[in-house]
C-alpha cells in the first residue's frame, strides 16, 4: 500500500548516483597561493542601538540585508518551544499588509525575505532593493501576529513532534545535547509536547516583544549602494523601532564531562541502526590560538571521506555510509567534540571500539604530513569558495564584531591554516578530545545490541528517550504457555477464514482510496504465490510500481540493492505470514497496546528492511504494521493501522487502513477485493 512504499522509494533514490571516473596519472600544478581581500565595512549606530554594517560592492546589481539579533541564549524551561513558535509566526505579512499580499510581492520582485526570532536576511536586485528593505523593517516592526496563526503553527509543532517521537536520530539529538549540557541549559533543553501547550499566545507575544528588539541587533549590509544613500534609507525604515529593556543575561555553564568513559544507551525497540555519538564538553573560542589548529585536526579526525573515522567504520570496516566528527566553538565557553555514525546493529560494539581507536590514534600517532597538506588544501579551497557569497561576507564583518577578533582576523587566516604543523595536531587532540572522559550515547535496539556493547567492558548506563535515568530494559517478554510467533500467525491465519480457505487462494487483489493533498490516491495490489504487485496512483495515473517475486524486486522497473532484495522477498505472496512460518526469523518482542487493545509484537529483523507486525491478543487480527527502511545512513518508518475487518468470500481482510505521510493522517478505504480473479501470472512479468 501506499505508505509502505514511499518509505522503500524515498530511501530507495538517494543510492542512485553517477559516479565519473576520472584518470589523473599525474596531479595538477598548484596554482599560486590566493591573496585574502575582505573590504572592511563603514559603519554608524541608529539611536534605537541597530548597528549597521555596509560593505559597498558594485560588482553585481545586487544588494543583500542580513539582520542579527545577538541576545544572549536563553532557557526557556517549561514554555520551551515558545521562541520556535513566535519565530514561525514572522516573516508572513506585516499589520499593513496581509500574508498572501506580502509573499505575493516578494515572489513577484524576484527578491527573498526571511524573518525568524534571530533575525532575518533579504535580497534583491539593486533596482527592488530600497522596497525589499523596506518591508523588511515593516515585517520587523510591525509582524501580523494573529491568535489564528498562532494556533495553526502550535498544531504543526505538536504533529512534527509526534512524527518524530521514534525517530532514533531525534532521540539522539535530544538526548545528547540534555546529558551534555543539562536540561535547564538554553542548549540541553528540549521541546515537548507539554512544554508547547504551556504556551499561550500571549507568552508568544510577551516573547518577541521582549527579546525582538535593536537593543543587541546587527544590520548588514552587502552589495551594489552607495553608504550615504543606503545610511539614509536605514533611518527611514528603521528608526520606529523600539529600544527595549536589556536583555542580556549570564549563560550557566554546562554539565561538566563524565568522570570516566562510559555508554548512555537509549532503548529504541524498533531501530534496525545505531545511532552513535561520542562526545565530550570543549571551551573553544574563535579567538582562541588553538582555533586554525582545531579546524584542521577535526578536518582530519572526521571531516569527511579523508578522515581517520570515515576510512575506518566505512571504507575499511563497511559498518556505515558515513562516519564524521565536529569540533565546535562557542563564545560563551558551551560547545561540543561530537563524533557520530549511525551503523547496522549488528557492529554498533565494533563501531564504538574502532571509533576510539581513531581518536586515540590521532592523539597519539603524528599525522602523515602529506595527509596534513591535503586537510589544508582542502580547507583553504572551501574558504576561498566561501567568499563568493555575500553571506558570507556578513557574516565573517559580525564574527569580527561579537567574538573579539583582530580586524585581521580573516586576511590572515590562510597563513595561520597553513602555518598548522603536525605538533599542533598532536597537541590540540589531546585537550580537546577526551578519551578518558567521553560519552557514547547510543541510541539503538537493545535486544540486538546489548550483549555485544556489554562485552566491550566500557559500563553502561540506561536513559530513556527524555534523557531521565532509568534500569536495564527487560527483553525477555512474559508470554503464555504455548505462545510464539508462530503460534500468533497461525492464530491470525485461523482468524481471517482458516487454513483451509487460505491455502485454497490463487490470487488476491485489493484496492484502497484515500484522498490527500487535492488528489485522489488508489493503492493497488496484486497478489500469489511467491509474487506481489503493488501500485500507487495519482488522480488515474501510475505514480509507483513494486514488483516482488522470489527472483527478482524492482521498483518502476528499475532493480533494487541485493540487500535490500533479500528483506523484501518475505513480502510477496498471497500473505506475509505464510512465507515467515517458514522460516525462523521472527521473534515476540513485546505485548503492546495498539487502539486500546493488547497486540503481541512480533518482530522480523533485516539489514534493510525490517517489519514489526501487531496482533491481537483476543481476536488474532493483525491490527498494525510498522515498516523501517534504512539506507544511506538514514531511517524511515511506516506505520499503519489496520481496522475493520469484512468478510469476502470467507476470507477477511481490512477495510480501512489509516496511516501518516508527512505529518497528515491518510485513510484508505477498501474499493475491491477479489478473490481467485481478476490477477495474472503475466502482471508479474
Amino acid at each position: 500500500m501506499n505508505t509502505k512504499i514511499v518509505a522503500f522509494f524515498a530511501l530507495f533514490i538517494m543510492t542512485i548516483s553517477a559516479n565519473a571516473q576520472i584518470d589523473r596519472s599525474q596531479p595538477p600544478v598548484a596554482g599560486p597561493e590566493p591573496e585574502i581581500s575582505i573590504d572592511k565595512p563603514e559603519e554608524f549606530t541608529l539611536k534605537n542601538g541597530l548597528k549597521v554594517l555596509v560593505v559597498e560592492n558594485h560588482v553585481l546589481p545586487r544588494v543583500s540585508y542580513s539582520l542579527r539579533i545577538d541576545n544572549s541564549p536563553i532557557a526557556t524551561g517549561k514554555k520551551a518551544g515558545v521562541e520556535s513558535l513566535i519565530g514561525s509566526m514572522l516573516g508572513n505579512g506585516t499589520t499593513t499588509i496581509s500574508k498572501d499580499a506580502f509573499n505575493e510581492e516578494i515572489d513577484f520582485l524576484g527578491a527573498s525575505l526571511n524573518i525568524g526570532i534571530s533575525g532575518g536576511f533579504g535580497s534583491s536586485l539593486t533596482k527592488y532593493s530600497d522596497r525589499i528593505l523596506e518591508l523588511m523593517a515593516d515585517a520587523v516592526i510591525n509582524p501580523l501576529l494573529t491568535e489564528e496563526e498562532f494556533d495553526k503553527e502550535k498544531t504543526k509543532l505538536i504533529e512534527s513532534l509526534k512524527s518524530d517521537a521514534k525517530s532514533a536520530d531525534a532521540i539522539a539529538g535530544r538526548v545528547g545535547s540534555a546529558l551534555a549540557y543539562g536540561t535547564k541549559h538554553p542548549y540541553g533543553e528540549f521541546v515537548t509536547e507539554e512544554t508547547i501547550n504551556n504556551v499561550s499566545f500571549g507568552d508568544a507575544v510577551a516573547f518577541y516583544e521582549k527579546n525582538f528588539n535593536p537593543n543587541n541587533a546587527y544590520l548588514v549590509v552587502i552589495g551594489d549602494v552607495e553608504f550615504k544613500d543606503v545610511k539614509k534609507k536605514i533611518k527611514k525604515y528603521f528608526k520606529d523601532w523600539t529600544k527595549s529593556v536589556d536583555v542580556s543575561t549570564t549563560v550557566p555553564k554546562p554539565s561538566p564531562n563524565v568522570q570516566y568513559t562510559q555508554i548512555n544507551f537509549v532503548n529504541v525497540p524498533d531501530a534496525t541502526q545505531s545511532n552513535i555519538s561520542l562526545t565530550n564538553n570543549v571551551n573553544l573560542k574563535m579567538n582562541d590560538p588553538d582555533y586554525h589548529a582545531a579546524l584542521i585536526t577535526n578536518n582530519i579526525l572526521g571531516g569527511g571521506g579523508e578522515g581517520y573515522l570515515f576510512k575506518n567504520l566505512r571504507e575499511e570496516h563497511g559498518y556505515t555510509y558515513g562516519a564524521y566528527s565536529r569540533l565546535g566553538t562557542d563564545r560563551y565557553g558551551a560547545s561540543r567534540f561530537n563524533a557520530t555514525a549511525k551503523v547496522r546493529n549488528a557492529v554498533t560494539d565494533s563501531a564504538v571500539v574502532e571509533a576510539i581507536k581513531e581518536i586515540n590514534r590521532i592523539k597519539t600517532e603524528p599525522v602523515d604530513p602529506q595527509l596534513l597538506k591535503d586537510a589544508k588544501a582542502k580547507y583553504v579551497g572551501n574558504f576561498v569558495m566561501a567568499l563568493e557569497r555575500p553571506q558570507t561576507i556578513a557574516s565573517y564583518a559580525l564574527n569580527i564584531k561579537l567574538n573579539d577578533l583582530p580586524e585581521d582576523f580573516y586576511t590572515t587566516y590562510l597563513q595561520k591554516i597553513n602555518d598548522v604543523t603536525v605538533e599542533d595536531i598532536q597537541r590540540v587532540a589531546n585537550k580537546y578530545f577526551k578519551t578518558d572522559n567521553l560519552r557514547i550515547v547510543v541510541v539503538g535496539n537493545g535486544a540486538d545490541v546489548l550483549d555485544n556493547l556489554e562485552k566491550t567492558g566500557i559500563p553502561i548506563m540506561y536513559f530513556d528517550e527524555y534523557a531521565n535515568a532509568t534500569e536495564k530494559p527487560v527483553f525477555d517478554v512474559k508470554l503464555p504457555e504455548g505462545v510464539n510467533a508462530k503460534s500468533v500467525m497461525n492464530k491470525y491465519i485461523d482468524a481471517i477464514g482458516g487454513k483451509d480457505k487460505v491455502e485454497a487462494l490463487s490470487s488476491i487483489l485489493l484496492k484502497y482510496e484515500a484522498s490527500a493533498m487535492g488528489s485522489t490516491i488508489i493503492s493497488e495490489e496484486k497478489r500469489m504465490d511467491g509474487k506481489l504487485l503493488q501500485t500507487i496512483f495519482m488522480n488515474g495515473n501510475a505514480m509507483m510500481t513494486v514488483l516482488t517475486t522470489q527472483e527478482v524486486v524492482t521498483m518502476n522497473k528499475n532493480p533494487l540493492p541485493e540487500n535490500m532484495v533479500a528483506d523484501m522477498k518475505a513480502l510477496g505472496g498471497l500473505f506475509t505470514e505464510l512465507n515467515l512460518l517458514n522460516s525462523d526469523n521472527s521473534k515476540i518482542t513485546s505485548i503492546e497496546e495498539v487502539e486500546g487493545k493488547d497486540a503481541y509484537k512480533v518482530q522480523v529483523s533485516g539489514e534493510v528492511v525490517s517489519l514489526a507486525y501487531f496482533y491481537d491478543v483476543e481476536t488474532g487480527l493483525k491490527v498494525k504494521e510498522v515498516q523501517t527502511t534504512s539506507m544511506q545512513g538514514q531511517t524511515q518508518s511506516q506505520e499503519v493501522v489496520l481496522k475493520d475487518y469484512k468478510d469476502f468470500e470467507g476470507v477477511k481482510f481490512p477495510t480501512t487502513r489509516e496511516g501518516s505521510q508527512m505529518g497528515q493522517l491518510i485513510v484508505y478505504k477498501l474499493l475491491e477485493a477479489k478473490l481467485n480473479s481478476g490477477v495474472t501470472d503475466a502482471d508479474f512479468k
